[in-house]
């Protein structure tokens, strides 16, 4: 594969689209970031450091508002109801959960004039439409930009001087400025490097991720590890230093340094050797199970699951009853300790 396929002419540096061109395309745009959840804040408040006209609407009498108001957000000026929010704001930051998305979404939907233009930072609603039953108009440009992170990882990198990569994605260009529009977006919230995606692609492999390498596959992976030292007879901390902590304290940054590569040139051959021995029959183990997550996936099953789960009443008791039990397991007790000794923590 050539430099052109590895780095495409659709993937963008502030070098080719700079702040003072997000500027010039959003200037005159008043900005509604809809939701203060899980990206809202980080989005919202890079967005008012950057200089842009921004407010935020979100549910009166809740914990998000609360947040809002903490962070600065002056209810009647900055802050409002999700309603009013949707009535000022020109350019619309659609950032309820997905859950919430679908039950606002007929109120939304009859604000959506054609001067006004709707961003969303995931591929859920629109994607898996017949079950959302969120269908955007036509007369309106419709535009994806999705961080590469949680929202606190967007708010960090951006306060440390350094951005966090996101894709962008069009759905609707009704205007014929909606790509300009969404990339504009992306370099005002701090975005270090955009690439283009389809909404559809962007869900597959979020979904992908979360379920995979990136959260449920890790933790089971670490878990499962953990366990067969401890039943080995390693102690507790062993098993987690061992499992844990060198993976996110040591190895993980020589990664996001220079490459997976790059960290196995730092380590020493013993561990090199062992790993690119088993580094395969890992693979071979697990490509069986990410095909059938990703089939899971496209099909809509994942989506089906979400939205039934979500649905229920009780579902953040359960939620929270899950991560409880998840917080209570031997290894993340384990982990509680070995933080509590590092040395900005002793």
């Amino acid at each position: 594969m050539n430099k052109e396929e590895l780095v495409p002419e659709n993937f963008v540096t502030p070098n080719q689209f700079s702040m003072a061109n997000a500027k010039e395309v959003l200037g005159n745009e008043c900005i509604a970031v809809l939701g203060y959840g899980v990206q809202g804040p980080a989005q919202a408040l890079n967005l008012r450091d950057n200089g842009f006209h921004v407010i935020v609407g979100q549910r009166e009498n809740t914990p998000s508002w609360d947040k809002a108001v903490e962070d600065g957000w002056e209810p009647g000026v900055s802050l409002f109801p999700l309603e009013e929010a949707c009535q000022k704001g020109s350019f619309l930051v659609y950032l309820l959960s997905d859950a919430g998305q679908m039950q606002f979404w007929p109120t939304l939907e009859k604000m959506l004039t054609g001067e006004k233009t709707l961003l969303f930072s995931h591929g859920f609603a629109v994607a898996f439409s017949e079950q959302t039953r969120i269908v955007p108009p036509k007369d309106v440009d419709v535009v994806l930009v999705a961080p590469k992170g949680s929202g606190r990882s967007v708010r960090q990198h951006f306060l440390k001087g350094r951005g966090i990569n996101a894709s962008y994605a069009i759905h609707s260009n009704a205007t014929g400025k909606a790509e300009e529009k969404a990339k504009a977006y992306g370099v005002a919230i701090g975005a270090a490097t955009l690439f283009e995606t389809t909404f559809e692609k962007e869900v597959h492999s979020d979904l992908v991720g979360e379920r995979g390498a990136l959260m449920g596959a890790l933790a089971g992976m670490l878990e499962a590890q953990y366990d067969v030292l401890r039943k080995r007879g390693h102690s507790p901390s062993e098993a987690f230093n061992e499992t844990v902590e060198e993976l996110t304290q040591s190895l993980m940054p020589l990664v996001a340094e220079q490459g997976m590569d790059w960290m196995y040139r730092n380590c020493s051959t013993t561990a090199q050797r062992g790993a690119l021995d088993w580094l395969p029959v890992f693979k071979k183990a697990l490509s069986p199970v990410f095909e059938e997550l990703y089939e899971s996936v496209s099909s809509g099953h994942e989506a089906k699951v979400v939205i039934e789960a979500n649905s229920r009443e009780d579902y953040k008791k359960h939620l929270n009853q899950e991560l409880e039990k998840m917080s209570e397991a031997e290894i993340w007790q384990v982990g509680r300790f070995v933080r509590s000794l590092r040395p900005e923590n002793a």
